[in-house]
């Protein structure tokens, strides 16, 4: 049931559900299949396209393939329609993009970051308030994903860079002061970045733009905070893990889409899972959940940055490479050196796989997941030491799993699975009634 009451109503559920339609599969639809898959009358879905067109929230193409009868078409992002802004901050470096209806993903900047909360926070705060300036209307909200828990109202911490319950909507909004006067580490603030991107897409095509100057801000819609009010933006802003964004993105455009238990694992310095149900991430009570990396899988003793011992993301990603293989590590850099080690140490390579194998035993035992995806690090840990993985996990699996064991894979979605996550929590809350209102009453 829709709840729907009036005719109104229903008109609005149903350009909802054709947009999200379009969106979660990729644009590639044609009109008569989005029909067809949607229960819809043939001219119930024609006015919904054209009332749709009207608003610039879609525009269509001739389908590439022809069949006989009439010629169809494809239903994909309108050139002026809105996008959701998304970042993945990493433990050295910030990537930023914008994001079509459908999925398209145009890269607006990337840019390394001197590991403290200012100088990470604060210079993508500056390059989303220029994005939000250039594109104006167009922005229905803005995604970030960080490498660490995430607490309900945007708190994040991330233990082995020293941020505790960093607030991330006000260092995102808040200005920065002055230019850089110290390095990396140092309480200074750091460097003004200026305007991200050019706005180009990988065609050499410019990223279409609404209004640049004078746009009014969008309404909140229910966001985990909103960047509005002094020195905001009017639009929603979703922060959340990594991990949890990642496995969201898996479940809807990667290789968890259509399983009902799963388990996926993001791999980067260290190691984060999440169990995914029914296509959602489990988020926990206070929204930080996401962290399988720091329970005791694999017997270890080694003290964690986040203050517990024996944790499982110590024996598993960058940090774990490169302390095998005798380098500098923590703080959240060595990303090109642990690289190296992962082409070239089967050692190391071996070492982490054992540790990964282990701990997604334990896991499987737990929770019993269709599947077990592995995105960051983790794809090219499963295609150099696979079966090396598969035996470390089989003798700590119970006699029951082993007769059945989950399948497990590399991501599909790779390094792009957290800005994707972070791209489909705007659009979770933009493709409503509710949302796609608020576009109509905004749109020039």
């Amino acid at each position: 049931m829709n709840g729907a009451t009036t005719s109104g109503e229903l008109r609005a559920h149903n350009r909802a559900r054709l947009l999200r339609a379009v969106h979660e599969g990729g644009a590639t639809r044609t009109r008569s299949q989005l029909t067809r898959d949607l229960g819809l009358a043939r001219g119930t879905a024609s006015v919904l396209v054209a009332g749709l067109v009207e608003d610039e929230l879609l525009h269509e193409e001739p389908a590439r393939e022809q069949g006989r009868g009439r010629p169809t078409q494809v239903p994909g992002p309108h050139p002026r329609g809105p996008l959701a802004l998304a970042a993945d901050v990493r433990e050295d470096a910030w990537e930023l993009a914008a994001c079509e209806l459908g999925g398209r993903v145009t890269v607006l900047a990337v840019r390394p970051h001197d590991g403290t909360p200012e100088g990470a926070l604060g210079t993508l705060g500056e390059a989303l308030a220029a994005e939000r300036e250039r594109l104006g209307h167009r922005v229905a909200g803005v995604g970030v994903a960080l490498a660490g828990p995430v607490r309900h109202g945007g708190l994040v911490d991330i233990a082995h860079l020293s941020w505790h319950t960093v607030d991330v909507p006000h260092l995102l909004t808040t200005p920065l002061p002055h230019p850089p006067t110290g390095a990396r580490g140092s309480t200074d603030t750091p460097s003004r970045s200026g305007r991200a991107g050019d706005g180009w897409d990988s065609a050499g095509n410019p990223l279409p733009s609404g209004r640049a100057a004078g746009a009014p801000p969008l309404p909140a819609r229910g966001a985990a905070a909103v960047l509005g009010g002094a020195g905001g933006w009017g639009v929603p802003l979703f922060v959340g893990n990594d991990t949890a964004f990642a496995a969201l993105a898996e479940a809807r455009r990667g290789r968890l889409r259509g399983v009902r238990v799963g388990l996926h694992l993001h791999v980067d310095f260290d190691l984060g899972g999440v169990l995914v149900v029914d296509g959602r991430p489990l988020g926990g009570a206070a929204g930080s959940g996401a962290e399988f990396g720091h329970m005791p899988l694999t017997g270890g003793e080694r003290p964690c940055p986040c203050g517990a011992l024996g944790c499982w993301s110590t024996e598993v990603g960058a940090n774990a490479l490169l302390r095998h293989a005798g380098l500098a590590h923590g703080g959240g850099r060595g990303r090109e050196q642990a690289e190296r080690v992962l082409a070239t140490s089967r050692k190391a390579v071996a070492a982490n796989a054992r540790a990964l194998g282990r701990g997604i035993a334990a896991l499987v035992n737990a929770h019993d997941p269709e599947a077990v995806t592995l995105s960051g690090h983790g794809v090219e840990l499963y295609e150099r030491a696979g079966g090396t993985l598969r035996a470390a996990a089989e003798p700590y699996l119970m006699a029951i799993r082993r007769e059945a064991p989950p399948r497990i894979e590399g991501s599909a979605l790779g390094w792009r699975g957290a800005l994707l996550g972070a791209m489909e929590s705007v659009f979770d809350a933009f493709l409503t009634p509710e949302g796609l209102g608020e576009w109509r009453g905004s749109t020039p």
